[in-house]
């Protein structure tokens, strides 16, 4: 009985593939977040190992891949080691590894004019904020804007007005997103470069955002940027991209990310 399980067993290529449809991730999102070719990728699914990269890089591409979909990186690292075994010399010479591919890479004029537009748009803010805190430059006040005076004993508090108007993501670095209607399909999911924006439009009832790096989002609800929607370096799902949720900042339900977005696999964290 123990032969034939094992004559059916699944390789790890087959086990990453599988753990990937079921996430409904493409090879394209795999990439953005690992930061490993598309083309190595495809590569190690298919166990193809003559096109990929010395066993030791392999090891840490699985890993990286494993972790995104949800499956026991330790484990995957253990078992493609001996899946490789009778077919590579898991100490085989390191090749170089291109961190990135070459086609993926942006020009440097896109990258130049990012940073310009991020630089307006703080020269813009703080002007704005300067503004609101310049006194009135004339005395004369209309009779309905004279504020009464405050009682010592009983102060009213301020009520904050809701946040209204469209809510806006821009990029402040390459960021994955992934904005769905909640219960229903998928509006979009790609990599949002550096400088570009994706408004959300007034017909989604309930639309919810995954992604894999919230420090690298600028979110704004009707032009007025809104509280962080999560802690830096670690990948959140299912918040509410709702302007009533959005203006609570911290206090808004962010739900635990089920897809950690990894730094980038280096030489180092591969050959553990």
């Amino acid at each position: 009985m123990d032969e034939i399980e094992d004559s059916v067993a699944e390789t790890v290529g087959q086990r990453l593939r599988a753990a990937r449809e079921a996430k409904k991730m493409t090879l394209d999102s795999i990439a953005a977040i690992t930061r490993i070719p598309v083309r190595h990728i495809e590569s190690l699914e298919a166990s193809n190992w003559d096109s990929l990269p010395a066993p030791a890089y392999c090891v840490g591409f699985a890993k990286n891949i494993a972790t995104v979909v949800g499956l026991d990186r330790d484990q995957i690292g253990v078992d493609l080691r001996e899946e490789m075994g009778g077919t590579r010399q898991v100490y085989a010479q390191a090749e170089v590894y291109e961190a990135a591919d070459p086609k993926r890479t942006m020009p440097k004029w896109l990258i130049i004019s990012a940073i310009a537009g991020v630089i307006l748009v703080l020269v813009a803010l703080t002007f704005m904020r300067n503004r609101d805190l310049t006194p009135a430059a004339s005395a004369t006040t209309n009779s309905a804007e004279i504020v009464a005076p405050v009682d010592p004993v009983a102060t009213t508090p301020v009520t904050v007005p809701a946040a209204t108007g469209q809510v806006s993501l821009t990029a402040l670095q390459d960021v994955w997103i992934k904005v769905r209607e909640k219960g229903g399909a998928t509006l979009r999911e790609a990599v949002l470069r550096q400088g570009e924006s994706f408004t959300i439009p007034a017909t989604m009832t309930a639309p919810l955002l995954d992604t894999g790096r919230p420090e690298g989002l600028r979110i704004s609800v009707g032009g007025r940027d809104v509280p962080a929607i999560g802690p830096a370096g670690k990948s959140i799902a299912s918040v509410s991209l709702l302007p009533a949720d959005l203006a609570r900042g911290p206090a808004a339900p962010v739900s635990s990310a089920t897809f950690p977005a990894p730094a980038a696999a280096t030489t180092n964290d591969t050959a553990q």
